[in-house]
């Protein structure tokens, strides 16, 4: 009989320490409500003590969240412990994550205590979080590149403490699958209380192995994988959840273990995530990639129209890629596009309405998934109209990247006219009129180019002292009339974010990109709050 693997999702946590990932409180409830439809395990939620942004995001999705353990990361100092248990107290399961490093060169370096301090570190972190909860995860950061004796010695104590999971962490990616199997199969036959704690995983993917090690664990008796949605993290990310689920779901007969994970919901999470965070998906990215499901060799299709699984081993539905028999295009109603965004998991108002009849606005509990209001939908359908006269056909990515304009940070700045010229012989100039605060602003610029005169100009009317550090452009569906997607990222004031823009013209998508990056900005600096370094296991 098949192991239930517990799945302890990081992606508010950890995968939010991507450069420029940032995320404010709606959006954070928006992810937690998502994953707790697919029925994830645990949510690490956050890390309440590094900023107050961070303790309200924790507290409110414990406070609007059910069926997840609500998790709350914290070091071994009493102040971060305190602060931890505070924010997860309203949840209906909250968990306090304890966190110490175990490698001699983490101790050198970074704490600067020996071995026997760090150890009766540890312990008292485990006591203290207990006095909170009876769940309480500790993590030997640097689990990896520890020396065993003495990483077998942490384990025992923190389970005698009352930890009630222990996490092995591959902290900078560097182990290899066959010898994280070996050191988790080492705890487990020298560690003599180990049977009274979970044994919990948490790879990085320095190496490209987060995935493989992660599974390698459970071969050798890991109960708890830690992962985040499109495997976003510090560097090059984390173990991506949704590779591990469905690892364990095809090859189940061969880990003889499972998860209690809603497959089907997996793509509207990768989707989600990226339309929050801005963080594009690789098109062949494993599961959630746009080619993931695509054929194109002669050979392969042949043999894929004969019978699917000669070049599929997973079937599109089972992510939740079904294809919709509904054909959206410029002479659809309201009804139909408002059909097809259930369909991708979202709640309207009349649908929440009759669960909680007599009530006028949503209290935006027990629905997943932020509930559109009319209001809402009718500024989503005005640009659909618009968009269905531009292009053809409209794709789910389409609709998704639509939605996603009404859950992103309040705007101080808006876009509402921009007029380029630019040619081989003319330079390339771009009128701008922006809304700031509800007044309109003006002005005009020239640049190498016209997406260049653009955010220049842009730029000139904000007085944005930004540096830009990057600037993507994709084609979010095929063809030339396709929605073009931007990506840009920008630093000011020690802030990273991210911005995203799609348009079927290229420039009004940049300008949307860039304007939205500028909003990040405005939040961040609006919040004002001192924030301590993220540390990860």
């Amino acid at each position: 009989m098949s192991r239930i693997i517990k799945i302890f999702d990081t992606t508010l946590r950890d995968g939010e320490q991507s450069p420029g990932c940032s995320m404010n409180i709606d959006e954070k409830l928006m992810v937690a409500r998502q994953l707790a439809r697919m029925k994830v395990d645990i949510i690490e939620a956050g890390f309440p003590i590094a900023s107050e942004g961070d303790f309200e995001a924790v507290k409110r999705i414990a406070q609007e969240v059910s069926g997840p353990v609500i998790c709350a990361l914290a070091r071994t100092t009493d102040k971060d412990i305190d602060r931890a248990a505070e924010a997860i107290k309203p949840a209906e399961r909250g968990r306090i994550h304890t966190f110490l490093a175990t490698s001699d060169i983490h101790l050198k370096f970074k704490l600067r205590k020996d071995r026997n301090q760090v150890l009766d570190m540890a312990v008292a972190a485990v006591k203290r979080a207990r006095k909170y909860t009876g769940d309480v995860e500790f993590s030997a950061e640097d689990a990896t590149r520890s020396d065993i004796d003495y990483l077998c010695k942490v384990v025992e104590a923190a389970i005698s403490a009352g930890a009630t999971t222990i996490n092995i962490p591959d902290t900078v990616g560097y182990a290899i699958p066959q010898e994280y199997a070996e050191r988790i199969k080492n705890l487990f036959d020298r560690v003599p209380n180990i049977d009274k704690a979970v044994i919990s995983v948490h790879c990085h993917n320095d190496l490209g192995l987060a995935v493989s090690n992660s599974l390698a664990a459970v071969l050798s008796g890991a109960g708890q994988i830690e992962c985040t949605i499109n495997g976003i993290g510090e560097r090059a990310g984390n173990a991506a959840m949704e590779e591990i689920v469905m690892a364990l779901r095809t090859r189940e007969p061969y880990f003889e273990a499972r998860t209690n994970i809603v497959t089907e919901e997996i793509m509207a999470a990768s989707r989600l995530v990226r339309n929050v965070t801005g963080m594009t998906v690789q098109a062949n990215k494993a599961i959630v990639g746009a080619n993931a499901f695509a054929h194109e060799s002669g050979i392969h299709q042949d043999g894929f129209l004969k019978e699917k699984s000669t070049y599929e081993i997973m079937t599109p539905e089972s992510v939740g890629l079904a294809q919709s028999s509904l054909v959206l295009g410029k002479h659809s109603g309201r009804h139909a596009l408002r059909e097809r965004y259930r369909q991708l998991g979202y709640a309207f108002f009349e649908d929440y309405a009759m669960i909680h009849p007599g009530e006028k606005e949503p209290r935006e509990r027990d629905l997943t998934k932020h509930i559109v209001t009319e209001e809402q939908f009718e500024r989503i359908f005005e640009r659909f109209k618009k968009l269905a006269d531009q292009k053809k056909d409209i794709f789910d990515d389409d609709l998704e990247a639509l939605i996603a304009e009404e859950f992103r940070v309040s705007d101080v700045y808006e876009l509402k006219k921009l007029y380029v010229v630019g040619g081989t012989d003319a330079k390339p100039q771009a009128d701008v009129e922006l809304k700031i605060n509800g007044r309109s602003r003006k002005k005009t610029g020239t640049g190498d180019g016209p997406v260049d005169a653009t955010l220049k100009t842009i730029a000139k009317i904000t007085r944005t002292e930004s540096l830009m550090l990057a600037y993507e452009v994709k084609a979010i569906t095929g063809g030339t009339d396709a929605q073009g997607e931007v990506v840009v990222r920008l630093r000011e004031d020690n802030f990273t974010v991210m911005g995203q823009g799609s348009d079927t013209d290229i420039i009004v998508a940049s300008a949307k990109a860039y304007i939205n990056a500028l909003n990040k900005l405005v939040y961040l600096k609006k919040r004002g709050e001192k924030t301590v370094e993220k540390m990860c296991e």
